[in-house]
């Protein structure tokens, strides 16, 4: 089987998407104001058999429990945010990324965030982007999620990651190679 055909539903886990999708949707409808989910499921249909559900399915496998975040009137995209209440389970206690892993030389992490989203097809929160998704609720209140980091940043070996405490979002930094158990990242998906 090609890479291709792996990064595919079936029908029936296609439905099964639209179904969970559908009920978040409409239980957090303060995240989308003015949209309406038949609009946004016909434009997940005409993804049918594309990568694009693919990833979005696996933002869903992972934890990340994707919803519409914004509309891109340019575009005519809406765009998914991993909205998890803490940082998607199945995807912390990684390293920022590839460089960061390979200068590890004892207890390296399975994997590193930057990637992880390129193999599962979405782009990590910027941190405009994790402010704003701050703004729809509280997330990451007992965990932190990694964020895209300037290059001028990681060029001198660091790399940013954002969390919510005191209802404030804190922006810090830490060694790209670090990685712990409550830290995760969040991704971002157009459609």
């Amino acid at each position: 089987m090609s890479d291709n055909n792996k990064k595919k539903l079936t029908t029936a886990q296609q439905d099964s998407l639209f179904l969970v999708l559908k009920s978040r949707f409409e239980k957090n409808m303060n995240r989308h104001e003015g949209l309406e989910w038949t609009k946004v499921l016909v434009k997940l249909k005409l993804q049918a058999g594309g990568e694009k559900l693919w990833s979005l399915n696996e933002m869903e496998r992972t934890g990340g429990e994707p919803d519409v975040a914004d509309y891109d009137k340019k575009t005519g995209e809406y765009i998914f945010y991993d909205c998890s209440p803490e940082s998607p389970n199945g995807r912390r206690s990684y390293c920022y990324d590839r460089e960061a892993l390979n200068s590890r030389k004892e207890n390296k992490p399975k994997d590193n965030a930057v990637d992880m989203a390129g193999a599962m097809g979405i782009e990590i929160l910027s941190e405009d982007e994790y402010r704003a998704l701050q703004r729809l609720g509280n997330f990451d209140t007992k965990t932190s999620s990694w964020i895209k980091t300037p290059p001028r940043i990681r060029k001198l070996g660091g790399a940013v990651f954002c969390d919510r405490r005191y209802d404030t979002v804190f922006l810090y930094h830490n060694g790209a190679e670090s990685y712990y158990a409550a830290r995760g990242f969040r991704g971002s998906l157009r459609v």
